[in-house]
């Protein structure tokens, strides 16, 4: 018989509120077992709790994608979605990059009012007149 932990286990253990547990059940990310009526893991679901915690955080997945990777085999749609993420992090990186140096500039410029700045000025394509 395979052990299961209790879900008040696993959300003390992965510091996930319960709310959140039920909610990737009813998106069916994960299956529990019931002992006594009450919500139990498996081994296999408790890696894909951490697997799904993991992509949420390191990964910055969405549900969403999450399903699709959980659902997906190791196929195109699969290497798609992933590949899809990983164009859209580089884009944030690029505009975080964009934001620093934005405000590196900031913290040097003498100007108390910003947009009467030359050197904002610069960057800035104003509409001609009609």
């Amino acid at each position: 018989m395979q052990q299961l932990t209790p879900i008040a286990t696993v959300v003390r253990h992965f510091g996930i509120p319960l709310s959140t547990l039920h909610y990737w059940e009813r998106r069916n990310l994960l299956t529990a077992h019931r002992r006594g009526g009450r919500r139990c893991y498996d081994a296999d679901q408790l890696y894909r709790i951490a697997l799904i915690k993991q992509w949420q955080t390191t990964g910055m997945m969405s549900l969403d994608e999450i399903a699709t990777l959980l659902t997906a085999t190791r196929s195109e749609s699969w290497h798609a979605t992933v590949t899809a993420h990983i164009t859209d992090i580089g884009n944030r990186v690029t505009e975080l990059e964009t934001a620093r140096r934005y405000l590196d500039y900031l913290l040097t410029c003498t100007h108390t009012q910003l947009e009467q700045c030359p050197n904002y000025r610069a960057t800035v394509t104003l509409p001609k007149p009609d």
